[in-house]
Order: structure tokens, then C-alpha cells, then sequence
């Protein structure tokens, strides 16, 4: 039987991944919701089977255990955090984020050192908004596959996650409020993203947006902002979450595995469509509108430079290094034709298809037993 997949209007409702006026058609969010909801369809399962079936999941399961961290009492948050000073030298080391040349003819050719500095520190509050936005989805989602997925040590593994995101709002909440004076709203990319997993009536699609591929992009974004920042909270901060990270987009493509190498074709062509989505809604939100906005830029102007820019081009893909690996382990990239694997071509991520799967890689991250600060990650 010959699968057919949908188009780009079917799955994103826009024909072109980079149709500027279908990106910026999705209106921002009202910064003064202080509540969502979302309609959850999925049943709420039950097992009486309490035997050890699954080895995998139980270790995961035991090396969480002894990984928990308290965020109150391990993190130094009485270090006094100068915005300025750390977004001055991170910016040394990476540059403003695109190329100033490259907005000749627009307004803001005209910034000076002082616009690319406010620049940084609201893009700075911007993205740990985001991260903090998305630990509450998967705060959020992880409760709901304790209750729908059917193994007993799945339930198990994703009761200890409930705990590790309500630690990771916990942190970024604090650090925003505390450091930084505030957050922003949640991106609209990003709530239409977590909307559609929570939405979603199957466990094993929460599993796939969450675990695989909002974690997945989490996870090396954390890796790459933990590498270059010279703040030692935030870092610190983050590495603990890295910890954290790892065991949970593990224990997705541990689970997953096992369920899509017995699915038939039709039924992965919904999940290779949903992979898809996800990716370019995550693309989509690191576009920064609300901040290029509250700089006083008309981000119709400016969208065809972000877009384009080679700078943010590479720091974009690279946050797929977890995500194309995972993919691929489950079996994703290829099947049907290789559907998937042809998305990724042409978002110009597939190049991370043979990096390891974190399914393999997450014991790197975890921290020292009884280790007073964290341990390095494997290659730093």
C-alpha cells in the first residue's frame, strides 16, 4: 500500500516553511493571560501488571532516583548577577546574534553598541522565558503519561520527571524574577506546539512532541548556552537542568522504541507528520518577534534578514543535534520512503542524523553522587 503524506498546508497551513506572512499571521500572545486551557483527550490508564518487564526503564528510573538536586539549597543564588557585564561578554564571544551589516536600508542599521547591548539582555530574558514556558509544558505533559501510558515502569520513570520540571520552573521562574526582573509570555509557536500535545488523544504522541522533540531542542540549547555563558549561576543553573534533561529525552526514545518498530506504516506517517510540525513550530519561535517588537521594529522589515542569516541559520540547526539522531533510532527518518529525512534535508538539519542518540548518551550528563557541584559533561 502506498502512503501518502500531507502537504505543507495540511500539516503547518502554509504551503512554503518560510512564508513570512504565515509566520507572523499567528498573533502574539496577550502578555496579560495568566491562564490557558487546553482540551486533554487522553484516556487515564490503570495497570495491574507490576512486573519488572521493561530493564531499560527501570534503570533510567533508578538512576533518577539518585539524581535529584534541590534548588533552593544547591544553587548560589546569592551571586550577584551584572546583565550587562554577561550579556557584553557573551556577545564578545558569539557576536549580537545576526550580523549588524546585514540591515543596511532599515532602521536598524542605525544601532549603535547601546541598541545591540538592550538587544541581547532582552533576548536573554526572552529565551530563558521560553525555556521556562516549556518546562511547564512538560511539567504539564509528563503528569499526563503517568496516567496514559500502560507499563508500570513507565509510570514509575515519568512520576520522577513531575518532580524534576516542577524543579526546573522552580529555577527558571526564580532566576528570571530574581536576575533578570521579569519574564516574557510564552512565544505563540511555542504554546500552538504544546497545545497540540496536550491536545492530542494518544500517549505515545505525547511522548514524541515532549519527550523526543521539545526536550530534545531543550537539551542542546541548554548545552549550548551552558558552554559559552560566563554567568556562574545561570551556568551552574543549567547544567544542573542538563542532568535532568538527558534522563527524560531517554527515557522517550527508550519507550518509543519499542512501540514504533511494531507500527505499520500508516500509522508512523501521523507520527513522522507530527515530528515535522513540531520542528518547524520550534524553528518558527526562534525567530525572537517579541523582542525584535518591544526594540521598536516592524518585524515584517526585518524577517527576511533573521531568516537568512547565516549566523542564526547554523545556531538553529544545530539545536536539532539531539533531535535528528533521536529520530533516526526510532526508525522516523526513513521509513516511508524516507519522508521524514527529506523534511530535515531541506531545513538543513539532517546532518546530525549520526551523532549519538540520547538514548545512548544520557548517563554523560548525570551528575556525581555526592558531588558538591556538578560534574562537567562529557566533552566539555
Amino acid at each position: 500500500m502506498t502512503i501518502t503524506h500531507g502537504t505543507n498546508e495540511e500539516i503547518l497551513g502554509r504551503s512554503e516553511i518560510n512564508d513570512i506572512d504565515a509566520i507572523l499571521s499567528v498573533p502574539v500572545v496577550d502578555p496579560n493571560e495568566i491562564e490557558h486551557v487546553v482540551k486533554n483527550n487522553a484516556d487515564t490508564i490503570f495497570t495491574w501488571d507490576y512486573s519488572l518487564s521493561r530493564p531499560a526503564l527501570r534503570k533510567i528510573y533508578e538512576k533518577a532516583k539518585v539524581g535529584q538536586w534541590n534548588a533552593t539549597t544547591d544553587l548560589p543564588w546569592d551571586t550577584d548577577v551584572d546583565v550587562e557585564k554577561t550579556i557584553t561578554a557573551d556577545q564578545e564571544i558569539l557576536g549580537v546574534g545576526v550580523d549588524p551589516a546585514s540591515f543596511a536600508g532599515t532602521p536598524v542599521e542605525k544601532w549603535a553598541r547601546k541598541e545591540w547591548l538592550e538587544f541581547g539582555i532582552e533576548g536573554r530574558n526572552w529565551m530563558l522565558s521560553q525555556f521556562l514556558h516549556g518546562e511547564q509544558g512538560a511539567l504539564i505533559c509528563t503528569a499526563k503519561i503517568t496516567e496514559t501510558v500502560p507499563w508500570y515502569d513507565a509510570k514509575l520513570y515519568a512520576s520522577t520527571q513531575v518532580v524534576d520540571e516542577a524543579r526546573h520552573v522552580e529555577v527558571f521562574a526564580r532566576y528570571l524574577q530574581e536576575k533578570l526582573g521579569g519574564e516574557y509570555q510564552v512565544n505563540s509557536h511555542l504554546r500552538m506546539l504544546l497545545d497540540d500535545i496536550v491536545n492530542d488523544s494518544r500517549w505515545d504522541m505525547t511522548y514524541l512532541g515532549m519527550q523526543v522533540m521539545v526536550e530534545g531542542l531543550a537539551l542542546a540549547a541548554f548545552g549550548a548556552l551552558h558552554q559559552f555563558t560566563s554567568e556562574p549561576l545561570l551556568k551552574q543553573l543549567l547544567r544542573y537542568v542538563m542532568s535532568d534533561e538527558a534522563r527524560h529525552v531517554a527515557f522517550g526514545v527508550l519507550s518509543l522504541k519499542e512501540v514504533y518498530d511494531s507500527m505499520s506504516d500508516a500509522e508512523l506517517k501521523d507520527r513522522q507528520e507530527f515530528a515535522f510540525e513540531a520542528a518547524v513550530r520550534m524553528r518558527d519561535r526562534f525567530m525572537q518577534q517579541e523582542v525584535w517588537e518591544r526594540m521598536g521594529v516592524n518585524m515584517r522589515e526585518i524577517m527576511p534578514i533573521v531568516l537568512n542569516d547565516p549566523g542564526r541559520v547554523i545556531f538553529q540547526s544545530l539545536l536539532f543535534s539531539k533531535i535528528v539522531p533521536n529520530c533516526k533510532k526510532l526508525g522516523l527518518l526513513d521509513r516511508n520512503d524516507g519522508w521524514l529525512r527529506h523534511r530535515f534535508e531541506e531545513m538543513n538539519v539532517i546532518q546530525f542524523e549520526d551523532f549519538e542518540n540520547t538514548g545512548d548518551e544520557y548517563i554523560k550528563f548525570a551528575l556525581e553522587e555526592g558531588a558538591p557541584e556538578p560534574a562537567p559533561v562529557a566533552g566539555e
